[in-house]
């Protein structure tokens, strides 16, 4: 049964329709007087779910209630330009400077602002130290390699050394940015190749991974040559057989030295021209990184420790993840290409 008035509107088959002017005033009426919302629609000559929406949707137009922001629209800016211009600082650090601007408000009300405007405390990405020659020279070798397919790239084993220490939790200073920012350069950490200590060197293909080796030293050619011959070919068995493969390595001076150079002509290997400073190119990287965020919560109490934390971690990777990672590299080139030789996200 349809039930219709010319005053207040009409209900058909439970839906209801576009509220009167009428009804409208009506509810509001109501609703002061202190009402039920059931008592409302039979008077209003509507569904229940009409008012309910009606006066919900005067109460979101209505003054925002509580006690009023301590900090201005202008104070706002102003700390917004503080973070902007120091976000390797950290909230008690900011908090000061702001305040030392006119601002009177506490350390928390700071870090609310900053969250409210967006800002997270994260760990800055690392970049790698190039000057505007090495920028040109990783846009030519983009460019010269921007024709290689995945199955190019398929064909040759990467490796690269990485450091790991017994403790995770020293990560260095954290940054402050908006979601998008990671790799804005005012958010990005300088990073010094090779640092003074213990080094893992590892190897992987689109097939898997090889062998980890496990350096006591700072590599010198001599150091650099036994682990080619010990852990290097072993990999290339494993991973190639018999089929060629092109060697991949950065410019370490060990990789780089005349007798590493006469080691690998005597062996037959080719080695892959790359350019410098240039890890975001190199997928073993991304390796690295899953195996130390796997070994996030790991505690190792010594060295011996780490070593099997790492090994074991490192057999975890599997055939698909190296797959994926190699199916990468003609979007890395293009991305550097794109980018003018500068690093890229990878």
């Amino acid at each position: 049964m349809v039930s219709q008035s010319s005053s207040v509107g009409y209900t058909i088959m439970g839906k209801t329709a576009d509220l009167t002017v009428v009804q409208k005033t009506t509810i509001d009426t109501l609703h002061k007087e202190g009402k039920t919302q059931k008592v409302i629609a039979k008077e209003a000559g509507c569904s229940q779910s009409s008012v309910s929406k009606h006066i919900n949707r005067e109460a979101k137009g209505r003054k925002r209630c509580g006690r009023k922001k301590c900090t201005s629209n202008r104070d706002n800016r102003t700390l917004e330009r503080i973070v902007k211009q120091n976000p390797f600082k950290n909230v008690g650090e900011i908090h000061k400077e702001w305040t030392a601007a006119g601002v009177s408000a506490s350390r928390t009300t700071t870090h609310r602002r900053m969250q409210d405007m967006g800002f997270s405390c994260r760990i800055p990405c690392v970049k790698p130290l190039l000057n505007n020659r090495q920028h040109q020279k990783r846009l030519a070798w983009a460019k010269d390699k921007k024709d290689w397919t995945a199955a190019e790239w398929s064909k040759v084993m990467f490796s690269d050394e990485s450091k790991f220490c017994i403790s995770f939790g020293n990560q260095g200073p954290r940054v402050w940015r908006k979601r998008g920012e990671a790799h804005n350069p005012r958010c990005l950490r300088s990073s010094v190749k090779f640092p003074q200590s213990v080094m893992v060197w590892g190897a992987m293909s689109s097939a898997g991974v090889g062998p980890l080796c496990f350096l006591r030293s700072q590599s010198n050619a001599a150091i650099y040559q036994e682990v080619l011959e010990h852990f290097m070919l072993p990999a290339a068995d494993q991973l190639y057989g018999d089929a060629d493969f092109i060697f991949q390595q950065d410019l370490a001076p060990a990789h780089s030295a005349k007798a590493t150079r006469t080691w690998f002509k005597d062996h037959g290997i080719p080695v892959l021209n790359w350019p410098a400073n240039s890890p975001d190119l190199n997928p073993i990287e991304n390796l690295w990184g899953i195996v130390k965020r796997k070994m996030r919560y790991a505690r190792p109490k010594n060295a011996e420790e780490l070593k099997a934390t790492i090994r074991a971690t490192w057999a975890l990777i599997t055939p698909e993840q190296c797959h994926r990672l190699i199916d990468s590299m003609p979007r890395r080139i293009a991305a550097v290409i794109q980018a003018k030789g500068a690093p890229t996200k990878y």
